[in-house]
């Protein structure tokens, strides 16, 4: 293999990629007049551990352990760091994957990005107010958008429709 065909390969595959590309969610920010942004000791305080490492740092909750893989009612899931309203219990849908999962955000709720972490890129996606890491968009989700956010329930909250 050529030095040059090798170098195309870590191109197609984001090796090599600018660091701005995967920089933490704690240094984006979100286009919103209305956007929260607060010292990263100001997140520590105010969230539980778990929830602050996937806000904050971009980790990941383990498959099956959030209690909003069981939620049914109606409402809406808010960012979990802010409150934003991010996706209406209509959008979301078991994907068998063990996280939270939904075929369509709210309008203007989630902002998204490329992320090389893996090496393949992939759409993560945050809350637009605060930049807190939600999860990753993949397109094997249900119709009418063929879109799965799969979401990280530690990154959410559920609020009940009043009614």
């Amino acid at each position: 293999m050529t030095r040059r065909r090798l170098m195309n390969l870590f191109s197609l595959f984001g090796i090599g990629a600018s660091a701005a590309s995967a920089s933490p969610a704690a240094d984006a920010a979100p286009s919103r007049s209305d956007r929260v942004q607060k010292a990263d000791a100001e997140w520590r305080a105010q969230l539980p551990p778990a929830t602050y490492d996937v806000l904050r740092h971009e980790g990941t909750e383990r498959p099956w352990s959030s209690a909003l893989n069981a939620e049914h009612r109606t409402g809406q899931y808010a960012c979990a760091g802010c409150g934003l309203a991010l996706f209406a219990s209509s959008a979301k849908f078991d994907s068998g994957t063990g996280w939270p999962s939904f075929f369509q955000p709210l309008e203007g709720a989630v902002e998204t990005r490329t992320d090389y972490k893996l090496i393949l890129p992939r759409t993560e996606y945050h809350c637009a107010r605060c930049g807190g890491h939600q999860g990753h968009v993949f397109g094997d989700g249900p119709r009418p958008t063929g879109q799965r956010y799969c979401n990280n329930g530690v990154a959410l909250r559920f609020d009940v429709q009043a009614g």
